[in-house]
């Protein structure tokens, strides 16, 4: 069955437009409400960041979980590993978050959490869709069984404790300079409070959300401004999250980026010298950097690589029996702390290493030289030329060009209509010829 509404991280597009039009939206809240009511009073969570479409999708989702008799719990602004945390400690049937992550404000997501906070299944996403398709009016319910609607006035400050709590009770920021980003987004109260409330002197950006400027210019997908900013306030460390705080990344007291592969390494190998470390491994994704593998390789650990999409992580992660991984972008999944990816946490453990090792940001955090990589993107209009026979051939001979020295990763967007080409390996020349011939050969057959 091919998808018509859920992508690689639930239901996402441009706001007030299908599938995130009112109407639309209400459906769905119909729909995910009669999957989760259980024959008593279900409970849901809802969330959501600071777009100006957040108002508009979080009053239809509520119509239509009411509607169908869930009891519905605002949260209001929260990041994402908010919504987790508190559809666990609400003891809710069912969690929402409402977030297109880094994407600009015109876009908008609708992400969906079970009771143990983690992301919906590719089983259960496609019982939705059927469900979507087919007549929602027989699960409406009768007038005395609608459903409530609350406001929870503290998420925030829970969500503060909640982050606060997966450090031990003595570890304090005393002297240290953090400049934080929070992306115009849903942290941008959390992240400066928790961070000064553990002794940091914290200076914010990205803290003045008018609806519109999400991820403008700032956030974990443009960190120019932060690097500006940890130079200008010789600053220890800078933090940058995403519109809802589901992914971090770092730029250390120099100003150079720590991505997630540098991240997931000194956290894994910070855990495994304190014996905190399950499954002898971390799970990452096809995309991180061959660097890591090699780098985990020579500490005595297992890179287990997943599909791309956190909740792939997190899937692999249950199999393997691993409580470390993440992705290149900056979604680090912690399972000790939280079930999905938790950008202050992370950048919490990350510090807690560093000042354990007694280290600057620089000299903990870059442990390992990236192999070089090479990204290409071919749009497409139709059809699925990755079957195309002289495409297939073309692959083949890429793969057994690199085999030994390189890697090869080619894959349709969950998002939009293009095919994705990362070669990595030692040559850097080399890897960029294979790529551009590559995307050469899927341009002739694309169009």
């Amino acid at each position: 069955m091919t998808r018509k509404y859920f992508g690689t991280d639930g239901v996402r597009g441009v706001a007030n437009e299908k599938p995130l039009d009112p109407e639309t939206v209400v459906r769905l809240g119909m729909a995910v409400g009669s999957l989760f009511a259980n024959g008593r009073r279900a409970r849901v969570v809802i969330g959501k960041d600071t777009r100006l479409s957040g108002y508009m999708i979080e009053q239809a989702l509520t119509a239509g979980f009411l509607s169908v008799g869930l009891d519905v719990f605002l949260l209001g602004p929260v990041p994402t590993p908010g919504v987790a945390m508190l559809t666990r400690s609400l003891r809710a049937d069912l969690g929402v978050m409402i977030s297109a992550s880094h994407n600009p404000y015109q876009d908008n997501g609708i992400k969906f959490f079970d009771p143990n906070g983690e992301k919906l299944s590719d089983e259960q996403e496609k019982r939705i869709e059927v469900l979507l398709e087919s007549d929602l009016s027989r699960y409406a319910a009768k007038n005395d069984n609608l459903g409530r609607a609350k406001r929870i006035e503290d998420a925030q400050a829970r969500y503060i404790e909640f982050v606060k709590r997966s450090i031990p009770r003595h570890f304090k920021l005393d002297g240290l300079r953090v400049v934080i980003d929070c992306a115009n987004g849903a942290a941008y109260k959390i992240a400066p409070m928790a961070l000064w409330e553990l002794g940091a002197e914290v200076y914010a950006i990205g803290v003045e959300p008018n609806g519109l400027n999400i991820n403008a210019g700032c956030g974990s997908t443009d960190i120019g401004q932060l690097q500006q900013k940890v130079h200008e306030h010789r600053a220890d460390i800078g933090i940058a999250l995403d519109g809802d705080a589901d992914r971090v990344l770092v730029v250390d007291e120099k100003g150079q980026v720590v991505d997630g592969d540098q991240i997931l390494a000194l956290i894994a190998t910070h855990m495994k010298a304190r014996g905190q470390l399950q499954g002898d491994g971390v799970v990452a994704t096809i995309m991180s950097n061959l660097g890591l593998e090699r780098y985990l390789q020579s500490q005595g650990l297992k890179l287990h690589r997943a599909q791309v999409g956190d909740r792939y992580v997190a899937q692999m992660m249950r199999e393997k029996g691993c409580n470390v991984g993440g992705e290149q972008s900056g979604h680090i999944i912690l399972t000790d702390y939280n079930s999905t990816g938790d950008g202050l946490i992370a950048a919490l453990q990350l510090l807690a290493a560093v000042r354990e090792q007694g280290k600057t940001v620089s000299e903990a955090c870059h442990l390992f030289e990236p192999v070089p990589q090479v990204m290409e993107n071919v749009r497409y209009a139709g059809g699925r030329p990755l079957e195309n026979a002289a495409v297939q051939r073309a692959i083949a001979e890429a793969e057994k060009e690199l085999e030994g020295w390189g890697r090869l990763v080619i894959r349709p967007s969950g998002t939009e209509p293009v095919i994705r080409i990362m070669v990595e390996g030692d040559d850097e020349h080399r890897i960029r010829q294979i790529a551009q011939n590559l995307a050469g050969v899927l341009r002739r057959k694309a169009a």
